[in-house]
């Protein structure tokens, strides 16, 4: 029988790509089972999640808008800067859209929470292909990642959406229409901005991978960094509802984001430069 198996042929061009498809494979799963526990724990307290949290940006007492207001009272201003209505007026007009609701706010709330465990898993993946010193720098490559990452959010929610609901809510252009913002149209702009937010706040980590891959050099960035600035407006764009104040407020920290990333692929590029002599 053992004979058997040595001489069964293996198909040695195909074996190695279907192995690590099932590796890939047992990565995802780990993550996604990992994404579903986090949505569980948010779907068991969605009431706390959408009371304080979801709708906390729409509040008078949301800490964003009590700050620009004191900033606004320090400056000698009598009134507040931001305010918004006691109740703001959110509507459903379909039968089961907040069961959809909830299923959604859930799932990407989850995606949040595991996304540290999402990137260790993915990490984990391409680890094997990595030199030591490049496996020495990982915990760092991690913690930066999950970083900018929650940064990103958090400056989405607490400052791109709470001017965006305050500006939409307030923009009249007559007096007969009465604002009644849709559930779905609420909590889609909420998580497009928070999210999005968060994954524009990885540039840095992408422009390290591609600069240590040679895809990408700081002369590249540099040579291109006016179109940079159209490239940020377009993005701040898609991410937020489209309003010209959420732009500024979005494409400010972008920019920003950019002149980093040129600094890092300098230092990447430099140090690939120092290394290359001592790989040949």
């Amino acid at each position: 029988m053992s004979e058997n198996k040595n001489t069964e042929p293996v198909d040695k061009s195909t074996m190695p790509f279907l192995v690590h498809v099932g590796v890939l494979r047992k990565h995802i799963l780990r993550s996604l089972l990992a994404v579903c526990i986090g949505a569980a724990f948010i779907g068991y307290n969605i009431h706390f999640v959408m009371d304080k949290i979801i709708f906390g940006p729409v509040r008078n007492d949301f800490i964003s808008f009590r700050m620009m207001n004191a900033v606004s009272r320090f400056f000698g201003s009598n009134k507040d800067f931001i305010h918004m209505p006691d109740q703001f007026p959110i509507q459903v007009r379909r039968i089961f859209e907040q069961l959809n609701t909830s299923f959604y706010v859930a799932f990407v709330g989850g995606f949040i929470i595991a996304f540290p465990y999402v990137i260790w898993e993915m990490w984990k993946f391409f680890a094997p292909a990595l030199k030591s010193n490049e496996k020495k720098n990982s915990i760092s490559f991690f913690l930066v990642t999950y970083f900018l990452f929650i940064f990103g959010c958090c400056f989405g929610y607490f400052f791109v959406t709470p001017l965006t609901m305050q500006f939409g809510y307030f923009f009249n252009i007559s007096e007969i229409i009465k604002v009644n913002i849709d559930l779905s149209s609420y909590i889609g702009i909420l998580l497009q901005t928070v999210l999005g937010m968060g994954f524009v706040f990885l540039i840095p980590v992408i422009v390290y991978i591609l600069t240590s891959i040679g895809l990408l050099t700081p002369k590249f960035l540099k040579k291109y960094r006016r179109h940079a600035l159209i490239a940020v407006l377009v993005i701040a764009g898609f991410i937020t509802p489209g309003d010209i104040p959420s732009m500024l407020v979005a494409s400010a920290p972008l920019y920003l984001l950019y002149e980093a990333s040129i600094l890092v692929s300098a230092v990447v590029y430099k140090r690939e430069q120092t290394t290359a002599p001592a790989k040949k």
